[in-house]
C-alpha cells in the first residue's frame, strides 16, 4: 500500500482553540505545519504577518501545498456593539482577503485554500432541514459570513477553495463553555423552550474534518456539524447529566433578549444544520452524538 503523502500546510489562527488541535493532528499525521503570527516569530515554524495592513511575505503561499485560515474574533463576546461588529467583520474578511491576494501573486499557488466560515450564515430557520444547498438567512451574522466567503472566492482559479461552515465547537474553552461552567456550580438551565436546534461539533471532529478536506475533492461550502442534530435542551441537559448536577432552571426568552442581538442569535436561533456533503464524502465522526462529545469534555479529553 502506498504511503500517505505528507503536505506542507500554512495556518492562520493556529494558536486558537481549533488551530491548536488541528496543528496537533496534522503533525501526528506527519505533515509540516507553518504558522502565521501577528507578533515577532519565536520559532522556526512561525511567519509574521499583519493582515489589516496587507503586509506579509507573499512568497510563502507559493511554497506550501495548502493554506488554512481560521482567523476571526470570538462571536461569544457580548454585546455586539457597533465597534465590535466591525471587529467581527474585519477580523474575518481582512485576513481572508490578504491570503487570497497573496495567492494571486505567486506562480504556483497552493492546491487548496480552506477558509473559515460559520453555520451562522443560515440565520434563524426553525422547522427547516438545512444543508449546504440552503440559502443564506438575513441579518447581521448571515451578511457577515457571506462577506467572509466572498473574500475567499478571490483566490486563484487553480486553487480549490473550501468554506468550512463551522458549528459551535463542544470543548473546554469552546462556545458552550459558559453552559459547562454554570452547570458545574449547580445552575444548569434551559434557554426559553429549549426546542431550538443548536448546531454542534466536537473539537476532535472539527479538526479531523479539516484534515479530511485537505485531500478531498470537495470545494465550496461544507457544513462542519455533528451528524445527529440536537436541541438546546438536549445539550444543556446532557451537560447536567454527565456532570451529575441539577437541571432545575429555565431562563425565559425575555431574559435572554436582555443580552441584546448577540444573546438572541447565540441562544434563541434555531438551525437544524446537517453535514450532508461531508457525510456523502465519506467522513467518519469520532463523536456522532452531542452526548458523546460532552462525555469527552467532562472526561478532559476535549
Amino acid at each position: 500500500m502506498a504511503a500517505k503523502r505528507t503536505q506542507r500546510v500554512l495556518i492562520a489562527g493556529a494558536s486558537g482553540l481549533i488551530g491548536t488541535e488541528l496543528v496537533r493532528q496534522l503533525r501526528d499525521d506527519g505533515h509540516e505545519v507553518l504558522k502565521l503570527v501577528r507578533r515577532r516569530p519565536s520559532a522556526d515554524d512561525e511567519i509574521n504577518w499583519a493582515p489589516s495592513a496587507r503586509t506579509m511575505d507573499f512568497r510563502i503561499v507559493g511554497e506550501v501545498d495548502a493554506v488554512i485560515n481560521l482567523s476571526g474574533a470570538s462571536v461569544g463576546r457580548i454585546p455586539w456593539t457597533p465597534g465590535y461588529r466591525k471587529t467581527l467583520r474585519d477580523s474575518r474578511v481582512q485576513p481572508t482577503q490578504a491570503l487570497a491576494e497573496a495567492m494571486n501573486q505567486v506562480a504556483t499557488p497552493p492546491q487548496v485554500f480552506i477558509s473559515g466560515s460559520a453555520v451562522g450564515i443560515y440565520g434563524d430557520r426553525p422547522g427547516e432541514r438545512i444543508t449546504e444547498e440552503s440559502a443564506p438567512g438575513t441579518g447581521f451574522f448571515p451578511e457577515l459570513v457571506t462577506a467572509w466567503e466572498a473574500a475567499a472566492a478571490l483566490a486563484p482559479r487553480k486553487t480549490r477553495v473550501v468554506n468550512i461552515r463551522t458549528s459551535v465547537v463542544v470543548a473546554r474553552g469552546g462556545g458552550l463553555e459558559p453552559v459547562r461552567l454554570l452547570t458545574g456550580v449547580g445552575l444548569g438551565s434551559r434557554f426559553a423552550t429549549g426546542g431550538q436546534f443548536w448546531p454542534w461539533i466536537s473539537l476532535f471532529d472539527e479538526a479531523a474534518a479539516i484534515r479530511h478536506l485537505l485531500t478531498s475533492k470537495l470545494s465550496g461550502p461544507v457544513n462542519l456539524a455533528g451528524p445527529v442534530p440536537a436541541t438546546s435542551d438536549r445539550i444543556t441537559h446532557a451537560y447536567a447529566a454527565r456532570m451529575n448536577r441539577p437541571y432545575l432552571f429555565r431562563i425565559p426568552e425575555g431574559v435572554v433578549k436582555l443580552l441584546g442581538e448577540a444573546g438572541e442569535r447565540l441562544l434563541l436561533d434555531s438551525a437544524r444544520v446537517e453535514p450532508a456533503r461531508l457525510e456523502a464524502d465519506g467522513f467518519r465522526w469520532r463523536h456522532r452524538t452531542v452526548e458523546e462529545a460532552i462525555d469527552a469534555v467532562v472526561a478532559g479529553e476535549e
